[in-house]
């Protein structure tokens, strides 16, 4: 048996970023992983998807380019070009990571880790156990029980970066972020689009005025958007509404959100929230087993890449006795990688007033700002929400090229304690976009 200071289960965000942080803080690590590493955030989520987004920027480039003096014609468009650099951004990320992993000594075990006892795990006929181990096991995508969806071809979130062919009629059942940004992928890249959503709206999760932002140019640039769907039935060829309208698609992607990878967990007898749905931890992200850790998709809060990783630091720095607080949700970005990019933390002026605070919100355009107007890139806003004592920042919310890269300028300023005041005074240089952060907090 192979035994090690720390065994984690799944080589995601949260996984890797942990093992690497054991090993700093002198640990004997060991990760296992079924299928490749890097989890499904490198391999058929954030890493892939952005890579086809890219491509959705360089279109949109061209045509403000083409709206301001250079007239530029594309002429073909390479799917499988595009599908190769897709795969070799991937492999080139997948590959640094098992670098680091050699030169850190964090042995890599490929195969399905099935629970023995206590902190022992099979892996194809070998046994590995961990003084302490970290449970990382992400999600898989969830399939609803729609009429004849289970005799149709469709793709899910994990297997729609194997299509090698775009699809001249595109639909995605769901209208989460995920199945937006792919929206706005394909469409760019020639598809028609279409997105069905049995909700009130889509981005349902997204601050107001951004999600009306981001519809507003989805019907600018062609998507089809068909909320509070009944859908009455999926046949190989289209999606059947009970309203009587009929949805034809070439490719059909089906993005209704994840559920957590329980089963080692449930092998393990773990504790479960209420709903059985996520994994029990303590603010320590210990679960109801002594020396058992939990991180990302399998403990619920924002299922995002980032929050897993930080989860992993945190988890790792407790079972080295160096316990810190739990990640807050507050502080957790939360990014849409449409156009325009959306990108949010913090309160929303609701919440914050829900919660107490006597609250004041200021927002600005981007058509204010002498970057963004000289870029051909005016869609957008930025929006600061504080309180009128002290004019500490409760939340932000950025819509516009970059809108991620702005945001963390403001996190900043949140996660030092500043306050809005001290966004005002700070010098900016121009010409910038970020100018029109400290034009906002002017405002106040």
């Amino acid at each position: 048996m192979k035994q090690f200071d720390i065994l984690i289960i799944g080589s995601g965000p949260g996984g890797y970023v942990a093992a690497e942080e054991a090993t700093r803080l002198g640990h004997t690590v060991g990760v296992i992983e079924r299928d490749q590493i890097g989890g499904c955030c490198l391999n058929v989520g954030c890493i892939p998807s952005k890579t086809y987004l890219q491509y959705s920027h360089w279109l949109n480039s061209l045509e403000t380019a083409n709206r301001h003096g250079l007239k530029v014609t594309i002429n073909e468009i390479d799917f499988p070009s595009i599908v190769k650099r897709k795969n070799d951004v991937v492999s080139t990320l997948q590959n640094g990571i098992s670098s680091t992993f050699k030169q850190k000594g964090i042995q890599f075990i490929e195969g399905e880790a099935t629970f023995i006892k206590d902190h022992t795990f099979e892996v194809e006929g070998e046994y590995y156990s961990g003084r302490q181990v970290l449970l990382a096991t992400g999600g898989h995508p969830f399939v609803p029980d729609i009429p004849g969806l289970q005799d149709a071809e469709y793709v899910t979130t994990d297997t729609f970066f194997n299509v090698d062919e775009i699809p001249g009629q595109f639909v995605t059942i769901g209208g989460g972020v995920i199945a937006v940004e792919l929206a706005f992928a394909m469409q760019k890249l020639g598809s028609e689009v279409t997105v069905v959503e049995v909700a009130s709206d889509i981005l349902l999760t997204v601050d107001k005025d951004a999600r009306a932002a981001v519809k507003q140019k989805m019907k600018e640039i062609g998507i089809e958007i068909i909320t509070n769907a009944d859908i009455k039935e999926v046949t190989a060829d289209r999606v059947a509404l009970s309203s009587g309208k009929d949805t034809s698609y070439d490719q059909l992607l089906v993005a209704t959100g994840r559920r957590s990878n329980l089963d080692i967990p449930n092998a393990m007898n773990l504790s479960l929230d209420s709903n059985n749905h996520f994994v029990k931890v303590d603010e320590y992200y210990e679960t109801s087993k002594k020396g058992v850790y939990a991180i990302g998709d399998i403990i619920g809060d924002y299922t995002l890449a980032h929050a897993a990783s930080a989860e992993g630091i945190k988890a790792i720095r407790a079972m080295s006795g160096h316990k810190e607080k739990p990640i807050q949700p507050n502080r957790v970005p939360r990014p849409v990688f449409t156009s325009p990019e959306v990108s949010e933390f913090g309160m929303s002026e609701e919440a914050a007033q829900k919660a107490g605070y006597d609250t004041i919100v200021e927002q600005m355009p981007f058509s204010f700002n002498g970057r963004a107007i000289v870029s051909g890139e005016t869609e957008g806003f930025i929006k600061l929400v504080t309180e009128k004592r002290f004019k500490e920042i409760l939340g932000a919310v950025v819509v516009g090229e970059n809108a991620t890269d702005l945001l963390h300028e403001i996190m900043t300023a949140y996660e030092a304690e500043g306050t809005i005041d001290e966004l005002a005074n700070t010098i900016y240089a121009h010409p910038t976009v970020s100018e029109l952060i400290k034009d906002t907090s002017n405002k106040f």
